[in-house]
Order: structure tokens, then C-alpha cells, then sequence
């Protein structure tokens, strides 16, 4: 897709879920090429930054819960 037909960030439109499933995936490291290229031209940047800041919140929350279990046993 050239560049001039690419949509501006802020214009793109793409789920929630289909965000969340990109940073997941992303999160794992495996991600089929096509599907990288659907979610660049689909997905808006800003979500996804936001989505992936509060996995990592939660994935460290989570870290942090499982460290306080096992040492408090």
C-alpha cells in the first residue's frame, strides 16, 4: 500500500479485541507476517501503546502477587 492511501493514525479503526490479541501475541514474540502487516494498516498505535502498558502492569502486578505467595508460605 503506498503511503498516500495509508489512513492517519487517529483515523485508523480496529477493535479492542483485536488489539489486545496483537500485544498478546506480541507479548509471546510469535506473530505470522500477514497478520503484523493487517494489524499495522488496522490498528491505531496510541491503543496499542495503552494496551500493552496495562499488560505490563499486570503482568508485573501478577509477578509481584506470585513472589509475595510464595515467600510469605
Amino acid at each position: 500500500m503506498s503511503e498516500e492511501l495509508k489512513p492517519a493514525a487517529h483515523k485508523r479503526k480496529g477493535s479492542l479485541l483485536r488489539t489486545v490479541k496483537a500485544v498478546l501475541w506480541s507479548f509471546v514474540g510469535l506473530r505470522a507476517r500477514g497478520d503484523y502487516e493487517k494489524d499495522v494498516e488496522q490498528l491505531n498505535p496510541l491503543h496499542i501503546v495503552v494496551v500493552a502498558l496495562i499488560g505490563i502492569v499486570i503482568f508485573v502486578g501478577s509477578l509481584i502477587l506470585l513472589a509475595t505467595w510464595v515467600v510469605g508460605k
